[in-house]
């Protein structure tokens, strides 16, 4: 099992013993997650993918690997296209390709803990058409043949206290209660991990830079609960925290939890629960309804209490940023500073103050062609140092109890060219159009796409990436269900108390990548004579944006004003947590765009 040439042997021997014609790999958990823990990450282990999306389907003589636009050049990297075709999503789908590609009357197998509902259906029809089946399988055979596989971690839960969260766990659930009686359910299903880490005002160390426990939960209507987590995960302190209006069970005992909800009415997401969650709730004669998880929208939308708690972090967050853009500045000009010995300085100076959890997810360190790369994750393969007269993207967050972190910054080393000048003044003109705009309550992120994007189609240019994701609160970094983006979501309402990222990119693959990003917080706008409830977005991320790369010319007033009243906020926010050369530094990249000497012709 030492080359992906012979784990790709090994499964489709495993298949023919289980008289299976092929199977699907996702890169997921049985919580539908985006990040997953080690154990459940087969895809990577199947075929070198390390990317944080995708999908493969393995046949007897052809196998397939599924990426959307953020993975094409990553993906052509990591995996061996002598083994695998590359298909890119959303322009195909795995259903789509096991209607093309399956054997007539074959057997595809499936894992039903690693799909949704929906999927099975939109699957099982496409074989439909070639007289194929879709098969669940007991157990996956991917687990079968890989000998080292991790077990789940056994960290142990911690209380998220309520003067971070801003709501008792009792108060959240009586919520969800509330919720249940206005649909007429007894119960609610809880499986992905940052809804039950939310509902009950608890962390874990279960995933890699998302703060969630591997668990599931069913909330009744009484306002009770069931939390089925390891035993040896929970201790007094978490105990005493969920009190007697939560049972506590073995995970394991999960499913035939499920089956034991005879003639209950019970509400399940067809999106983030998996198929054998409804299965077994089937089996066991409940009557389903098919709602959003009850938790999805409340933890979305901030509360004060969380609010402050993000902006406190996201201020000492951007002081460790400068300090690290500071220190770029002096030592990548000498030469032979790699793309991960800058990430590491930057997570050291996250760390300084004692108060950094983790990162919110591995720091994307990309020098020159490396930054096209728009998930690229730094290696000792790959990495690459910064060159003179190149780009370098940063794009890193941190996990802090009060508020999870994310940004990107792309710097130039040494002299940019014009071409790179321009690219980034319009990704810059796009990042700004998001901030500043002024919006009808009820929009939705996918309406306000075209603003970041309108300057670079301008120029026959654009990006493979949505525009924005919701961050959550001490949480996962890619939270819904609001997004800024025409694909892939973005038809979510955006409301006050949400949080999105803004980042526009540009990547001109084999040369250089560009990306500007700040999170921003969905506010009210007074304007007068108004005859509508408007919106806006509040800025809550402060770093300076790299002068070397703004070509004034392209900017208008409203522009130029805005990008000064941004670096006005930064001096007030980040200087006064800097100090000697750091400080001299943040002054000179906040002066007034015009007032510094730059020239708008």
């Amino acid at each position: 099992m030492s080359t992906h040439e012979d784990r790709l042997k090994a499964l489709r021997e495993e298949l023919a013993r289980r008289k299976l014609d092929g199977f699907v790999v996702p890169l997921t958990d049985e919580h539908m997650s985006e990040y997953v823990g080690a154990y459940a990450q087969r895809l990577a282990w199947l075929t070198g993918f390390q990317g944080s999306a995708g999908s493969a389907v393995v046949l007897p003589a052809e196998a397939a690997i599924f990426v959307d636009g953020r993975y094409t050049l990553q993906v052509r990297e990591q995996v061996d296209g002598k083994h695998w075709s590359y298909q890119s999503v959303p322009q195909t789908s795995v259903a789509a390709w096991l209607e093309e590609h399956a054997p007539g009357g074959g057997r595809i197998g499936y894992d039903p803990w690693l799909h949704t509902k929906g999927w099975v259906t939109a699957a099982r029809k496409a074989l439909a058409a070639k007289g194929a089946e879709l098969v669940a399988v007991d157990t996956n055979p991917v687990d079968a043949i890989w000998p080292d596989r991790p077990a789940p971690s056994k960290a142990r839960l911690v209380v998220q206290p309520d003067e971070l969260t801003g709501k008792s766990s009792a108060a959240k659930r009586a919520d969800i209660a509330d919720w249940l009686t206005a649909k007429g359910a007894d119960a609610a299903v809880l499986s992905a991990l940052d809804s039950i880490a939310w509902a009950f005002n608890i962390r874990g160390q279960d995933v890699d830079r998302t703060p969630v426990a591997l668990a599931y939960a069913v909330v009744h209507d009484d306002a009770t609960a069931d939390l089925y987590v390891a035993p040896d995960k929970i201790d007094d302190a978490v105990r005493a925290h969920l009190g007697n209006g939560v049972r506590l069970h073995d995970r394991a005992a999960f499913e035939s939890a499920l089956r034991a909800l005879d003639g209950k009415t019970v509400a399940a997401d067809p999106e983030r629960a998996v198929a054998a969650i409804f299965e077994a709730l089937e089996a066991g004669g409940a009557r389903l309804i098919e709602e959003r998880d009850p938790v999805v929208l409340p933890k979305a939308i901030k509360n004060p209490v969380e609010i402050a708690g993000h902006k406190a972090a996201q201020a000492r967050d951007g002081a460790a940023l400068s300090r690290f853009l500071h220190w770029l500045s002096v030592e990548a000009p000498k030469g032979g500073l790699d793309e991960i010995q800058a990430s590491d300085k930057l997570q050291a100076l996250r760390a300084e103050g004692g108060l950094l959890k983790d990162l919110s997810f591995d720091t994307i360190s990309g020098a020159g062609p490396n930054g096209a790369v728009v998930h690229y994750r730094a290696s000792d393969e790959t990495k690459r140092v910064l060159e003179p007269n190149s780009l370098y993207l940063v794009d890193s967050g941190g996990q802090y109890q009060d508020g999870t972190t994310d940004v990107t910054r792309t710097v130039a080393i040494g002299t940019p060219t014009q071409e790179m000048r321009d690219r980034y003044t319009r990704v810059l003109k796009g990042h700004v159009a998001i901030a500043r705009a002024v919006f009808p309550h009820g929009t939705r992120g996918g309406q306000l796409d075209i603003l970041a994007r309108q300057y670079l189609w301008a120029a026959g240019l654009d990006y493979a990436h949505g525009t924005g994701h919701g961050v959550g609160a001490y949480l996962s970094v890619h939270e819904g269900p609001q997004r800024i983006a025409t694909f892939g979501g973005g038809d979510e309402p955006l409301q006050p108390g949400m949080i999105l990222s803004n980042e526009p990119g540009y990547y001109k693959a084999g040369e250089y990548g560009i990306r500007i990003e700040n999170l921003i917080l969905t506010v009210p706008m007074a304007i007068e004579g108004a005859e509508k409830e408007m919106l806006g977005f509040e800025t809550l991320t402060f770093a300076p944006y790299e002068r070397a790369l703004i070509d004034t010319s392209m900017l208008d007033a409203g522009e130029i004003a805005w990008i000064d009243a941004y670096h006005a906020q930064v001096r007030a926010v980040v200087g006064p947590q800097l100090d000697g050369d750091a400080a001299v530094w943040l002054r000179r990249q906040t002066t007034p765009l015009l007032e510094s000497g730059d020239s708008r012709s």
